[in-house]
């Protein structure tokens, strides 16, 4: 938990991506991630974290559904939706936060 809260507590936003390997629509967001990741480069971070192996951390946030996304910026989260999302709309949304 000390580590997520090194993760959050940046000047950038972060996106965060709670998956699990076993999930279907985990697996469709993995190249729209990336292009996230792509496009903003350096004015934004996007970490995956893997739901099993986190699992004390997806229950202190109370990730129920896959995916679930967030945004952080300043230790704050800003942002949070369960589901797929598109790189665009991802991209719009991190950028507000800029």
């Amino acid at each position: 938990m000390s580590k997520f809260g090194e993760l959050i507590e940046t000047r950038v936003p972060v996106l965060l991506d709670f998956y699990a390997e076993w999930d279907d629509a985990c697996k469709e967001m993995h190249p729209v991630l990336r292009d996230v990741a792509a496009a903003l480069g350096d004015k934004a971070r996007v970490i995956k974290i893997d739901v099993e192996k986190n699992k004390e951390l997806a229950e202190a946030l109370r990730v129920k559904g896959l995916p679930t996304l967030m945004i952080y910026k300043n230790g704050e989260m800003k942002w949070r939706q369960s589901g797929e999302q598109d790189a665009n709309t991802l991209i719009g949304l991190v950028n507000e936060y800029v």
